[in-house]
């Protein structure tokens, strides 16, 4: 399998808004101190892992994160729009409880309908989510095959891709603060090889 990408895909450490039970989607708030200390753990926890590059969402809370775990890595963290949490339009900024009545809608639904619902305008649906991230993703599969990638981003776009990809249902608040994906991928398809600080509850 030596022409397969594999990827980590990690998400960013707390923030004060996490710890608050705020929805930030893609609104721009640091890491905390927790968060940074959350990085530096996951920092040693994958540094005997060689990482070929790093990729990040341009929000601060995860290129901090990235920052923090390829620190003695020497490699320099390229960051891009694509990798942004979920847009939550005017949620963002509220109480994450505004979104339990939302998410007992979601989850009646099938798995197509779940990936068509906009329950709010502005609101980036499943299927918007997880376009752009596995767009993304297969262009750094393609680019670096056989190699070993590390992504930072955000629990919702992740909780979508995990959604996508598998036939579990991940709801809000399965992804903790760290947690990780490990992937493989020809550039087409995907398989899940491991999952850490993720449940699907």
């Amino acid at each position: 399998m030596n022409n397969y990408c594999t990827l980590y895909i990690v998400r960013h450490g707390q923030t004060d808004w996490n710890l608050n039970g705020l929805t930030q989607g893609q609104t721009d708030i640091p890491l905390n101190e927790t968060g940074i200390k959350q990085a530096s753990e996951m920092a040693e926890k994958l540094k005997s892992i060689h990482f070929d590059a790093v990729f990040s969402s341009d929000l601060i809370r995860a290129k901090r994160t990235a920052e923090i775990i390829t620190l003695e890595k020497n490699l320099a963290v390229q960051t891009t729009k694509l990798l942004r949490e979920r847009l939550y339009g005017e949620q963002e900024g509220r109480n994450e409880k505004i979104l339990d009545n939302l998410y007992e809608t979601w989850k009646k639904l099938n798995k197509k309908e779940k990936e068509k619902y906009r329950p709010l305008k502005e609101f980036e649906t499943d299927g918007e989510l997880t376009t752009r991230f596995i767009t993304f993703l297969r262009e750094v599969a393609v680019g670096h095959s056989g190699k070993t990638v590390l992504v930072v981003t955000h629990g919702g776009i992740m909780r979508a891709l995990l959604n996508r990809l598998s036939e579990e249902t991940y709801y809000s608040g399965s992804i903790s603060n760290l947690a990780y994906i490990k992937i493989e991928t020809d550039s087409v398809d995907f398989f899940i090889k491991q999952l850490h600080g993720i449940k699907n509850v």
